[in-house]
């Protein structure tokens, strides 16, 4: 079991655990569910693998705990061959069921136990349960430590832009089901470029730190998914110290700082204009000193390298790459905007030889036909759709915009909308 909101139905099979073992004199071996494995198919638990043993470990019918690592059951039923498999009956059907069958056919090979499967007990629900604690909020601190937790957990997480309370709530209730398993993205991205061009200003810091983080306090009001933000160049050193601090207060779990200097130009347009690429040693003093002043060990900051943007090759980015790990840096993003992923393929198992655990960041705006589930299997860890969003409402916009002057009404345009009793049913409250 997950365990991570003890209720009466975990009570229960334990119980009845407890009385089959009692029958021949045996343990109660509890095979308590990684955070990997819970991430592998639905949200991260609240808490962590050592704090849900902790609370379990310490039930009276219970003898042992040991860690079940994925959904399967193969390896510690071969492990233990346990004379009874105990398991309620959520599992006839869902992500699990196949996994059923593999314990029947398994326990019938191994001819050493007996699957005993109580009444899944009705009226409460670990899922519902933790939807309800979700839809009361999230405190600051469980939110920054998402996101380094997600990491550990699964590859790769999927983050997407957002530039609005609404935005937000689109990327957090958004998924699809395959193969059995929930899809969703994990976190919210807060784009310099597209908090700008939704204030109708161009891209280049031309906002200010308080008006983004209104910005992010509106989506921290009704999200509880982790936000990374993204700092452009962080500024001067002694300014950077602050935004750290400020953004670690609010409760962002990752900023990305670019290695590059001089007014801010976007990073697609390459050396089609003047871009600027910061010193090694003046970009690894930025990040050095804002980890020193970071209160918390849950904050990162990630090093994003223009090397590949800029035309300067593979090498001067693999040897910035491994010089902002060392000054502190808690990941590297790297940015190309090639229109095939080759180059940062290249640069991930390049990296990935000398170092197999720094975050690796992609924005895959460009090489756009590589799926997430891809990059991670090349080493990636985070995939950021970093403008998506925005894109799509401003077409949206435009062409309900545009049918109601040519219709001279909005009749046309109903089907493009959302319904008035579906935007009143979205925020809570309303109704």
């Amino acid at each position: 079991m997950s365990a991570d909101l003890i209720h009466p139905g975990h009570i229960n099979i334990m119980k009845i655990a407890k009385e089959y073992s009692n029958k021949i004199d045996g343990r109660v071996v509890l095979g308590l569910l990684t955070d990997e494995a819970i991430a592998s198919y639905k949200r991260l638990p609240y808490m962590n693998f050592e704090q849900r043993k902790v609370v379990v470990e310490n039930m009276e019918f219970i003898d042992e705990v040991i860690p079940q690592t994925t959904l399967s059951y193969r390896d510690n039923i071969i492990k233990l061959k346990p004379r009874y498999v105990i398991h309620g009956t959520d599992w006839l059907e869902g992500p699990q069921k196949n996994e059923r069958d593999n314990v029947i056919k398994l326990l019938k090979e191994l001819n050493c136990g007996e699957l005993i499967e109580p009444e899944y007990t009705k009226g409460i629900s670990s899922t519902q349960l933790n939807e309800n604690a979700r839809s009361i909020g999230i405190t600051t601190n469980a939110r920054l430590s998402l996101l380094k937790r997600l990491i550990k957990a699964k590859k790769p997480l999927r983050i997407l832009e957002s530039h609005s309370a609404l935005s937000a709530l689109i990327a957090q209730n958004a998924f699809v089901e395959k193969n059995g398993k929930k899809i969703e993205f994990d976190g919210f991205w807060s784009s310099s470029l597209t908090d700008s061009t939704s204030r109708g200003k161009p891209d280049i810091e031309a906002i200010s730190l308080t008006s983004r983080l209104n910005t992010i306090n509106d989506i921290f009001e009704v999200t509880n998914k982790p936000l990374i933000y993204d700092a452009d160049t962080g500024g001067k050193v002694e300014h950077f110290v602050f935004t750290v601090k400020t953004l670690e207060r609010l409760g962002v779990s990752a900023v990305v700082i670019e290695d590059k200097i001089g007014l801010k130009k976007n990073s697609l347009l390459g050396n089609d204009v003047t871009q600027f690429q910061d010193d090694i040693d003046n970009f690894c003093l930025k990040i050095n000193t804002a980890k020193k002043n970071q209160i918390t060990d849950d904050f990162m900051i990630i090093a994003r390298i223009e090397s590949l943007i800029l035309e300067k090759g593979m090498q001067d980015a693999l040897n910035r790459a491994f010089a902002y790990v060392k000054a502190g840096a808690d990941g590297i993003m790297i940015h190309s905007r090639l229109k095939d992923p080759d180059e940062i393929i290249e640069f991930t198992q390049a990296f990935r030889n000398q170092d197999k655990h720094t975050p690796i960041v992609v924005v895959p705006t460009s090489f756009n036909q590589i799926t997430a589930e891809e990059l991670g299997s090349y080493g990636i860890n985070i995939v950021i759709y970093a403008n998506h969003l925005l894109r799509a409402s401003f077409i949206a916009m435009e062409d309900v915009a545009k049918g109601i002057l040519k219709n001279d009404r909005s009749y046309e345009c109903e089907d493009k909308c959302m319904k008035i009793n579906d935007i009143l049913n979205l925020i809570p409250g309303t109704v």
